[in-house]
């Protein structure tokens, strides 16, 4: 390709370079795009994204449980703040070890039977919560959840990405986190709130619908037609593509692109091939990403979320307080899945870190400086046994730390939530996509439990403040990864992000 036919993917340079061909070939994409039907496209991606519903259902299901259990009357349940820390945690020591198992589920089942396989141990895990006669059984029931969780977090937004086009991959790569946002919601009124009751019992009995909705639908949808084709079935494959963009529509030239690039990454990845930029770069970019934004606290806001409502005193109840987050959460995933295929992915990479810089120090500095007496708090030394603390607060400055969470949470929704686990499927090379999408996964966990189980130490020995005030130090660090390593894959088709990375510019880590 002549260098004045190319566009950067990155960053604008001279008027010379250029990345992708614009002129019949970019025609001819939006001519096709325009011409496909997605309704089965969609239907596929709701199967799928069930089992993101059922993913944060289950991460957030200590948020209300936790605070029932350190009152609760048996002492064979009754948490303190040690098995708390656990309670909370070990959820994400699950989905780290469901991350390393999806690097060889993922090339060895494929995307969709990986994600029908995460549904046996969601099941099993809710069912021994449900029925838990002792501490032991809600961790080994929360493990099982998170391993779970840990399959679906690798093998669903790989999935999703391999079976859309670039028209809407961007809006449907929103879709994990929407709908894991929308089971955290669920949860949240579900677990007393909003008038209806259930007991932290049924609470996982009601955890098992998605789980059951969701390994259902999956047996009438198609596998990636990317897997098939990287197995040698290529009827299949056809087929599979047929299904999701139409049969009157002319998919035969997006399936020769899809063929071809297949064609050259036939041979999985081997340790010599790590070497080659073409793998590395991506696969440091999606880990980086993954890594910073566990980093940046969401996990530890999102899990201890009642808990520290409960602490700042906020002005409204915290379970009232929790489903309001909820609601925003929701609202600002809806947001992002609407613009980032118009506005781009760094664009709101940029403000989701800025948002959430500027709340962390908020909820920091309000922590820090507002005096006991005046937000409610007792020492500033601990979240459990958060049911003895006052429940109504008596200033209405109180409303600092709700509407700072409020704005962390959108901006981690609309930018660093979804768009980090979209590009970890655009970036990621065919040939080392299953590997490295468990291995993100794997980071990604192993971090949210280092912070979750260590969360409440740090608050009882330096106070609730330290957290926030690491975590908005954490979000500016994502402002300068975003500017320097992140690239621009809006409107790009996963085989021209896969001939961006062959070409080694060295403009790409600049």
């Amino acid at each position: 390709m002549e260098p004045s036919a190319r566009e950067p993917l990155v960053r604008k340079t001279r008027s010379s370079y250029r990345t992708f061909t614009e002129t019949a070939g970019k025609r001819l994409d939006k001519e096709y795009l325009q011409s496909l039907h997605n309704k089965r496209l969609y239907l596929a991606v709701f199967a799928a994204v069930l089992g993101n519903f059922n993913f944060g259902f289950a991460l957030v299901y200590p948020s209300p449980v936790i605070p029932a259990l350190e009152a609760h009357p048996s002492p064979a349940l009754r948490l303190n703040q040690h098995t708390a820390s656990w309670f909370g945690s070990v959820f994400t020591l699950g989905a780290a070890v469901g991350g390393l198992s999806a690097m060889l589920l993922n090339d060895r089942l494929g995307r969709k039977l990986s994600i029908m396989f995460s549904a046996l141990p969601s099941a099993v895990g809710y069912a021994l919560m449900a029925g838990a006669q002792g501490i032991g059984m809600l961790l080994l029931g929360r493990v099982l959840t998170g391993y779970a969780g840990g399959v679906t977090s690798a093998s669903i937004p790989v999935y999703i990405s391999e079976i859309s086009h670039a028209g809407v991959r961007g809006m449907l790569g929103a879709c994990p986190q929407l709908m894991a946002v929308l089971g955290s919601l669920v949860l949240y009124a579900l677990g007393k709130y909003l008038g209806l009751v259930l007991d932290w019992r049924w609470l996982a009995v009601a955890g098992e619908v998605p789980v059951l909705t969701m390994i259902i639908l999956l047996c009438f949808m198609p596998n990636s037609p990317r897997f098939l084709l990287s197995q040698g079935k290529e009827d299949e494959a056809r087929g599979s593509l047929r299904w999701l963009r139409g049969k009157d529509t002319d998919y035969a030239r997006e399936y020769e692109q899809i063929k071809d690039s297949v064609r050259k990454q036939s041979q999985r990845v081997s340790c010599a091939e790590i070497k080659d930029p073409f793998i590395y770069k991506p696969i440091l970019i999606a880990v980086g990403m993954r890594f910073l934004q566990q980093l940046s606290g969401v996990t530890c806001v999102l899990v201890y979320l009642q808990s520290i409502f409960k602490k700042t005193s906020v002005i409204l109840k915290p379970e009232y307080d929790a489903a309001l987050v909820g609601l925003v959460r929701l609202f600002s995933v809806v947001i992002a899945a609407v613009s980032m295929d118009k506005a781009g992915r760094k664009i709101l990479l940029f403000v989701s870190a800025g948002v959430m810089l500027v709340s962390n120090l908020t909820m920091g500095l309000y922590i820090h400086f507002v005096p006991a007496s005046q937000n409610g708090t007792i020492a500033n030394k601990t979240l459990v046994s958060s049911a003895n603390l006052p429940a109504e607060p008596t200033n209405y400055i109180t409303l600092i730390p709700l509407l700072a969470t409020m704005f962390f949470i959108m901006g981690y929704a609309m930018g660093w939530g979804p768009i980090t686990w979209l590009l970890m499927s655009e970036i990621l090379p065919l040939k080392a996509r299953g590997v490295a999408s468990g291995l993100c996964v794997v980071v990604s966990w192993l971090t949210a439990f280092t912070l979750t189980r260590f969360f409440l130490w740090v608050v009882e020995v330096f106070g609730l403040e330290v957290p926030f005030l690491f975590f908005a130090v954490i979000c500016a660090g994502n402002i300068l990864f975003t500017g320097c390593c992140v690239p621009e894959t809006k409107g790009r088709s996963l085989e021209q992000i896969e001939a961006f990375f062959r070409t080694g510019r060295r403009s790409f880590m600049r």
